[in-house]
């Protein structure tokens, strides 16, 4: 009776569904069903940003900000996996500044969600154009036809590049938050990611900033890398791409856009960096947040 007791335990424990310690609320609960490492209630809690209000920043509230700057954009448009709301923060903040690294994968598993989004608007951009151009008879020549015409309506990143952050902020966190998340990103998808940028000098927290004073900091706050290794590492990942004749599809990775002034700035200095190769560059952004 008793090894029969036990046997019945043992499958009920088999059965019955697994438990986990949730990495954002810290309780024993079942686990989600989407996400690694936290439980369904956290998820459901999730506030995804999945119709983005202003289809420029990928803000999910009205957006004041790209309707009133009359400066040009150098990026195509920023995606943003979540709604920046306390919980949210202090998620970040248990990455971001008290150092739990768990949080990573979790973090990189979201931001991809982000991405899924980006392309999928952008293939689907891509096919009302041709489905425009068809229309309107343009395509005439048999080498747009048939599977040619289809493989141009897939959307792909070439290049991920992290936000780099000063050596102070590095020395302080023991790591790049957006280089962690650009790694999962690029383990997940397959697209390679380069430390393309440097900061120039280190600037205070931007949290405690308003948005002309972030915009004024940023400004020429970053440069290429000028370590030889990672410029013969971009030059070596061009002379792959061969003689394509389309842009590069090259996407930042942050954690949080908040007036976008990190953002361009960077773009700014990848754009130069790929002039100085004779590139044509469309540049993108991902962030975690969207404040």
């Amino acid at each position: 009776m008793d090894s029969l007791t036990a046997w019945l335990t043992k499958v009920r424990s088999l059965l019955a569904p697994s438990l986990l310690h949730c990495l954002i609320c810290g309780k024993t609960s079942r686990p989600a069903a989407g996400l690694h490492g936290i439980c369904a209630v956290c998820e459901e809690a999730i506030p995804w940003i999945r119709h983005p209000r202003c289809q420029k920043c990928g803000r999910h509230v009205g957006c004041p900000d790209c309707s009133r700057s009359g400066e040009a954009v150098p990026i195509v448009c920023n995606r943003s996996a979540v709604a920046y709301t306390s919980v949210m923060r202090e998620i970040l903040g248990q990455y971001k500044y008290r150092g739990n690294e768990q949080l990573a994968p979790l973090l990189g598993s979201m931001l991809d969600r982000a991405y899924i989004q980006l392309k999928a608007e952008r293939e689907r951009r891509q096919q009302g154009i041709a489905e425009f151009q068809k229309a309107q008879r343009v395509f005439t020549s048999p080498i747009f036809r048939g599977k040619q015409s289809a493989s141009n309506q897939r959307w792909q990143a070439d290049l991920l590049v992290p936000v780099p952050v000063s050596e102070a902020r590095l020395v302080e966190r023991g790591f790049n938050q957006a280089e962690r998340l650009a790694d999962v990103l690029s383990g997940f998808r397959g697209i390679p990611q380069l430390p393309l940028l440097v900061r120039t000098h280190h600037t205070s927290k931007q949290s405690f900033k308003h948005r002309a004073e972030r915009i004024a900091d940023m400004k020429h706050a970053f440069a290429g890398n000028p370590d030889v290794e990672v410029l013969l590492q971009f030059e070596v990942w061009l002379e792959t791409l061969g003689k394509r004749t389309r842009p590069l599809q090259i996407v930042i990775v942050d954690d949080i856009y908040t007036t976008g002034s990190t953002i361009r700035a960077c773009a700014g200095t990848i754009r130069t960096l790929c002039d100085r190769y004779g590139k044509a560059a469309e540049i993108y952004s991902l962030t975690w947040a969207r404040s």
